[in-house]
């Protein structure tokens, strides 16, 4: 692997950069609620040679988003429904966004 190649790693979301501890450190919370979340199927790290679990910035900020809601009182598992069902809505959106983009394109006369 070139240099270069490793150095792209550094801006990919989804690269698996950081330990437990260091996520843990990171987000001012426990290795134990990152197990929790993964055990809800929030995140799933991904595992080193020796088995270790290891973070994207991605999993981080869905990590830190389940720690918001879980400061202000939700349950973890709702959190992690919570986070769940936002991204599914977010993912809709962006597909009824395309599929209007195409029937405007398609049909000019229907954005008036």
């Amino acid at each position: 692997m070139t240099a270069d190649n490793s150095l792209s790693r550094l801006d990919d979301d989804d690269y698996p950069a950081y330990t437990m501890g260091r996520a843990a450190e990171m987000l001012g919370t426990t290795q134990g609620f990152l197990r929790a979340i993964g055990e809800a199927r929030l995140i799933a790290p991904l595992r080193s040679e020796g088995g270790h679990r290891r973070y994207s910035r991605y999993q981080l900020r869905i990590a830190a988003r389940a720690r918001e809601l879980v400061d202000q009182g939700t349950p973890i598992e709702a959190a992690c429904r919570i986070i769940i069902l936002e991204d599914q809505l977010e993912e809709a959106q962006r597909i009824n966004a395309e599929y209007r983009r195409a029937a405007e394109s398609s049909d000019p006369t229907a954005a008036a």
